[in-house]
């Protein structure tokens, strides 16, 4: 049943445009509700249910919790009409088989607007049931009406419920029906003629009947509470109590007569907090006092019930007492519904994509067709987060834009609705409010985070916001709790025409707070913190840049990411270029810097070296940033084969005597190797230590001696260094070098190596090294391999697209050893004249000699000079063996 929408009816002149109440899916709700009522029906049928019980556990509550505007209220409607007509159930909504007595629904709306007070609730719960039974319930009229005319004298009830309009809903059944059963009592007591006014006399008559057992009043003798109820003072404490005496009856009423009350009370949130209490208890004595009814519960929050902590502000409390309201989520597929185990808080759920578009499709509509078009509908349904609420106000908007002579168009619904703010606060106290603006600007937090970030000094406030469903909690995250991405969004974007909102200055102190609380965590926190430095990094960064913060510690954080060498990304999203104009401040500059570093495993060098050089010429970095930058960018100019720009960036870091004065020097090495100075870069090498991961340059220079053995010692005493420290980059490239060597030597021994680097690169992002590790598999299966062009190939495409250029004279000589031990001269020679083409500019000109050498075959005259460290005659005698003793194995 969609009902009309006055809000968007009268929010055109457009007579033809439909406005109706669009209400989408929810069948899994449906679903849960269906399961849950069948086995309460089921249990309150069973032999052994007994109305009056007081003690055993309930199960005849179910909760849906959710966001302000997800669409709970909703949910609640379309159940009470599905329960009172067939005909109003959603289409999609499965038929229910329903065993036993007829269902009668009543829905309560709680919200402040409505003014339902607790009496309220308790009577339109009575005139429900007088509607559906249509005969007297005795032991409640009589403690009712004893309790209406001594809280209200000289008001009827009746004129009470004609006034309030209960009568015109329910009839005049109840007024009735109570006269009836004082009548009754009256004649069962011999007390002829008694009217209302005379109810206190007929009430204590009653009650000396029932203390002295007489026969006359045997049909209410079963009520073991009704004297002490009818003793007991005219307050609303004590009738909270009556609904024991209405589940009573309804037990005691004929099978014929049998109803299932199904009782929905929505807008649970409004009843009180989380310090008063009082509604919420009178309300849990209803629903604890009458388990032969079943409730439904829709509000924002979770319910407590189950929280032993709560006793003696609730009068029933613990797992124990509500064994399904102790989980959170929804109950297994297997679970049955009246299972102990079975859990009762089911969190609503934002709209999936397609009910997002099936919402818009049919919330406007003229002549029968949709009013919103195709594409502004993907818009609306992409940037709601499937929050209700959000299509709603969207469809408002559209008509705004539309009813103002234009045609909406997407960029009229960039923005949030500052209404979304006034719905998401209203329920919360200021202290919550404060803490929920201040972690919006968190992706990402705990408690000490959280409190750290509102600056207060306790945890209650930021304890009570956890409770609420638009905090989401993930308990296998670093920071477990997040804001919902639509509620944090307009939190952070929409105008706020709120009291308490915030100004610039707020906004800009509570990110203060938070990130020197990140940056705290980070340097307090001991032990291995890959996980923990990325994710302060990721958040650090973005408040740094967003609100032009000051470094403070990110300037540490940043050389402890790049010293690790794994190379993760820590910005949110990759920027396309480094372009100069956005870098405004120095967060902006550290921003890019390291995004630069992260997406350079999986973009082309020259792009990398655009973004760094952009940074450079910025100058907004501190000096050892800068040469952090300036490392960087040489380290992506020698990638790409241009080694005079790359000596000219090593060699001025390596001046400036920073903390990458070690890295820069060993680059120097790399790039005198490159050139063929073999002496010079051993003279370098031997003095870089472990900050210039002395060891594996060692190895970098030994192996193109032919003394593979050497280097292979080398880097396996480079790996150790690395393991040692923790630096699992190092510990993984160093191996994958390692594995290379012994490719050349023993194919066995390298198969064990190329499996070790594979494993420590697990979880890494290290192109370069993954690449080497691929070619050392290829020198390995040199001269057997039948498919070693095809997987060369596939190799130097991925090189190219990378810009990893450095690397192809490599792959190039691992084919030249291959053709060298196939003997197979002249595919040899075309790589050989292959490889030399790629070392025309004297960078890795020596790799050619080496293929020379592979295959015993003089160097050219116009080859470049190589200056070895031993003899070119024994250099050439290494490397022609490593080729025939590989021969000999095939």
């Amino acid at each position: 049943m969609a009902g009309r929408d006055l809000r968007a009816l009268f929010g055109s002149n457009d007579h033809r445009v439909g406005a109706a109440e669009a209400f989408t899916n929810r069948e899994d709700q449906w679903r849960i509700f269906v399961n849950a009522l069948e086995g309460h029906l089921r249990h309150v049928s069973a032999a052994g249910f007994d109305a009056a019980d007081l003690e055993a556990p309930r199960r005849n509550l179910l909760v849906f919790h959710g966001v302000g505007g997800i669409g709970k209220s909703t949910l609640s409607r379309r159940l009470e009409a599905a329960l009172a007509n067939a005909e109003h159930r959603p289409a999609q909504w499965g038929e229910p088989v329903w065993h036993g007595p007829r269902i009668v629904p009543l829905r309560l709306d709680l919200a402040r607007s409505a003014n339902t007070d607790f009496e309220r609730v308790v009577v339109t719960i009575r005139l429900a049931v007088a509607a559906a039974v249509g005969r007297p319930m005795p032991a409640f009229d009589i403690a009712l009406r004893r309790y209406w005319d001594h809280r209200h004298p000289g008001e009827p009830l009746e004129e009470h419920l004609r006034r309030d309009g209960l009568l015109t809903r329910f009839g005049q059944a109840l007024p009735q029906q109570m006269q009836a059963a004082l009548g009754e009592v009256a004649q069962g007591l011999a007390l002829p003629g008694m009217l209302g006014s005379a109810v206190g006399q007929l009430t204590g008559a009653l009650v000396r009947a029932l203390r002295e057992h007489r026969r006359s009043v045997s049909a209410l003798a079963g009520c073991a509470r009704l004297a002490d109820l009818l003793e007991a003072d005219t307050d609303l404490e004590a009738l909270s109590y009556y609904p024991h005496l209405l589940a009573w009856e309804l037990a005691r009423l004929p099978a014929r007569k049998q109803i299932a009350p199904v009782v929905l009370l929505d807008t649970f949130e409004d009843i009180g907090d989380r310090t008063h209490r009082d509604m919420e208890r009178l309300l849990q004595h209803v629903v604890w006092l009458m388990p032969n009814v079943f409730f439904v519960v829709t509000g924002r929050s979770r319910l407590q019930w189950a929280d032993p902590a709560l006793h003696g502000q609730l009068d029933w409390t613990g797992p124990v007492a509500w064994p399904g309201l102790a989980e959170r989520g929804l109950p297994t597929p297997r679970a049955t519904p009246d299972d102990p185990g079975s859990r009762r808080q089911i969190l609503i759920g934002n709209f999936s994509d397609e009910d997002r578009q099936n919402y818009l499709t049919h919330r406007l509509t003229t002549d029968g067709r949709p009013l919103i078009d195709p594409t502004l509908r993907r818009v609306i349904a992409e940037r709601s987060h499937g929050l209700p609420l959000y299509l709603d106000l969207a469809a408002m908007r559209f008509l705004e834009i539309r009813r103002n002579g234009l045609t909406p168009q997407p960029a009229d619904f960039d923005g949030d609705f500052p209404a979304l703010i006034a719905r998401t606060l209203t329920d919360l106290t200021p202290d919550e409010r404060h803490v929920l603006r201040s972690v919006s600007l968190l992706d990402a937090f705990d408690i000490p985070l959280a409190t750290a970030t509102a600056g207060i000094s306790r945890d209650a406030p930021v304890l009570r916001l956890l409770e609420r469903p638009f905090i989401r909690h993930t308990t296998t995250s670093l920071w477990p709790y997040h804001l919902h991405a639509l509620i944090r969004s307009t939190l952070r974007t929409a105008e706020d025409t709120t009291d308490d909102r915030w100004s610039p200055r707020d906004w800009r102190n509570a990110a203060e707070r938070a990130h020197s609380a990140i940056g705290r965590q980070w340097a307090e926190h001991t032990g291995p913190g890959r996980r923990l430095l990325i994710a302060c990094l990721r958040q650090g960064l973005a408040l740094a840049s967003e609100f032009h913060l000051d470094l403070g510690w990110l300037t540490e954080a940043a050389w402890q990411y790049v010293s690790d060498s794994v190379w993760e990304p820590v910005t949110p999203a990759p920027r396309d270029t480094g372009d100069e104009a956005r870098l405004q401040t120095p967060a902006d500059a550290l921003v890019e810097l390291l995004t630069a570093l992260g997406r350079r495993q999986h973009e082309h060098r020259r792009s990398t070296a655009t973004r760094l050089a952009a940074v450079v010429d910025a100058g907004l970095l501190p000096e050892e940033l800068g040469q952090m930058a300036l490392y960087y960018l040489a380290k992506a100019h020698r990638d790409l084969g241009h080694s005079v720009a790359s000596r000219t960036g090593m060699q001025q870091v390596a001046d400036g005597g920073g903390r990458l004065a070690p890295a820069a020097r060993r680059g120097l090495a790399h790039l005198a190797r490159l050139a063929g100075d073999f002496p010079t870069a051993l003279t370098v090498a031997q003095n870089l230590g472990w900050a210039g991961r002395q060891n594996r340059v060692l190895g970098d220079i030994h192996w193109p001696q032919g003394d593979v053995t050497r280097a292979a010692e080398d880097y396996e005493q480079a790996r150790n260094d690395a393991e040692q420290r923790g630096i699992a980059g190092e510990r993984a490239t160093a191996q994958a070098h390692r594995a290379l060597a012994l490719a050349f030597a023993d194919p066995t021994t390298a198969d064990s190596e190329i499996t070790l680097a594979h494993h420590l690169l697990t979880d890494l992002t290290l192109h370069a090294t993954t690449l080497t590790v691929h070619i050392a598999g290829l020198i390995r299966d040199a001269g057997h391999s039948t498919h070693t062009g095809e997987r060369a190939q596939a190799l130097r495409a991925e090189i190219e697209t990378a810009g990893l250029t450095s690397l192809l004279p490599l792959l190039e000589l691992a084919i030249c050893f291959h053709h060298a031990v196939r003997a197979d001269g002249e595919l040899l020679a075309a790589a050989i004249q292959r490889l030399r083409r790629l070392t025309h500019d004297g960078d890795h000109a020596y790799l050619a000699d080496i293929a020379c050498f592979m295959g015993n075959r003089p160097i050219t005259p116009d080859a470049s000079p190589v200056r070895w460290l031993e003899s070119e005659e024994t250099i050439r005698r290494r490397w022609r063996t490593l080729v025939t003793e590989r021969c000999s194995t095939y």
